[in-house]
């Protein structure tokens, strides 16, 4: 991978439906040279795929929360799996130092959070401890 392939990384980052020919003027190259480009980082893995950005509070999800989440360690994978099977959480990620796996949750609001936690998350086998932050302010990401 080189400067350039970094250079439309980045820009793909901040968006992701810009035009090859807009990347192409701004690199100096030409569209079939972009569309080679996107498609070999396609190809080894390095684009996984297109997203987009939504505001959860425009969906009506008054509640946005971060969970760290301790587990049994011989439960830790099938607690992971379990915890993106479900619909609220919309990221699961695997972690070292403080906490064994954080999640981000989406709730309607702070009785829904407080249910899906204590009702559903809680009662998983193997659950040791989870902490909450409630998300005041998303400032990136």
């Amino acid at each position: 991978m080189d400067e350039k392939d970094r250079k439309i990384i980045d820009m793909l980052l901040r968006d992701s439906r810009i035009s090859y020919s807009k990347i192409a003027k701004e690199l100096g190259i030409s569209d079939t040279a972009v569309r080679k480009r996107i498609r070999n980082l396609e190809k080894r893995g390095i684009i996984r795929g297109y997203t987009i950005c939504v505001d959860p509070h425009a969906l009506g999800y008054r509640c946005v929360a971060i969970l760290g989440i301790d587990t049994d360690s011989e439960k830790f994978h099938e607690i992971a799996k379990k915890l993106k099977d479900m619909d609220e959480i919309r990221c699961v990620d695997m972690t070292s130092g403080e906490n064994m796996i954080v999640v981000e949750i989406w709730a309607r609001d702070g009785e829904s959070l407080a249910k899906l936690i204590s009702e559903k998350i809680g009662k998983l086998d193997g659950v040791k401890k989870i902490k909450s932050s409630v998300v005041l302010q998303k400032l990136k990401g």
